[in-house]
């Protein structure tokens, strides 16, 4: 697909964008409903990976390894807080297809075409962090999650930039996993340079549209050692431990997808735990 018509290759990337979340999306809600409760979750990670990686492969992005760490396995009854900079809609996909569980999400995805659907229906926390009541709720449902010992996944910048420099994060859920004893799972983004994966001052359906057409491009993804969230830690060291974490996982993000020798596919080292 890298040499056909970048007007025929988004007609067929939208098209099957459509078509593989118009056919998982009810056959998972099928599926969900004749599933015993306590199987759900692990039911849900299958499907999120499954559509995450068709989609990857639809839309010609090679996910590489960096030097950083396996996605560690999940501990029976601990939760885990992913914390990972942020570039692109496709990072959604990425974390999913890694490691699995709940996503925390801007409050207006929940009505983009198709994405929203599917957000709503796997359990996404949506946030509207210029509401303060909304900020309060997510930061609650979070907590919730990581007490339940569920996986739940945030870009702390708070929206996309292009390039690797890592804004400021938020505190929300942060504070969220004080006293849950969960793990901070930090994890750097880099694409390869001219990718224009990077999703600003644009609408999704633009950034869609742009994306559909483009050539295919590599992503690496580093994943760092866990942070344990300890009784007494405060929500400021633990946010500012887990910036440094991700600065420093970029930074080896970059030098893996940018050198001439490219690192293993990293399907190999991210399947989902369930």
């Amino acid at each position: 697909m890298s040499e056909m018509n970048p007007e025929l290759r988004r007609a067929l990337r939208i098209t099957g964008f459509a078509a593989v979340t118009g056919t998982l999306l009810p056959a998972f809600a099928l599926r969900e409903a004749m599933t015993p409760k306590g199987s759900r979750e692990a039911l849900r990670d299958r499907w999120l990976a499954r559509w995450s990686d068709a989609l990857l492969k639809l839309f010609a992005v090679t996910v590489v390894a960096g030097d950083g760490r396996p996605a560690p396995a999940r501990t029976r009854g601990r939760g885990r807080l992913i914390v990972a900079n942020h570039r692109s809609t496709i990072d959604i996909a990425i974390a999913l297809r890694t490691f699995g569980g709940f996503m925390v999400s801007r409050g207006d995805l929940a009505n983009w075409p198709l994405v929203g659907a599917a957000a709503r229906r796997v359990g996404t926390v949506f946030v509207d962090r210029s509401d303060s009541v909304s900020g309060a709720a997510a930061i609650r449902h979070i907590r919730d999650l990581l007490k339940g010992g569920h996986t739940v996944t945030i870009f702390p910048e708070g929206t996309t930039f292009p390039g690797d420099e890592v804004r400021p994060f938020h505190p929300g859920a942060f504070v969220a996993a004080l006293h849950t004893q969960c793990e901070v799972i930090p994890v750097g983004i880099a694409y390869e340079t001219g990718s224009g994966a990077a999703f600003v001052d644009e609408s999704f359906m633009q950034h869609l549209n742009r994306m559909a057409s483009a050539p295919p491009t590599r992503v690496a993804v580093t994943i760092g050692e866990p942070i344990v969230v300890r009784e007494g830690v405060r929500g400021a060291e633990l946010r500012e431990r887990s910036h440094a974490a991700v600065v420093a996982l970029v930074k080896s993000a970059r030098a893996a997808v940018d050198r001439d020798l490219v690192a293993p596919p990293a399907e190999s080292t991210t399947t989902p735990s369930t």
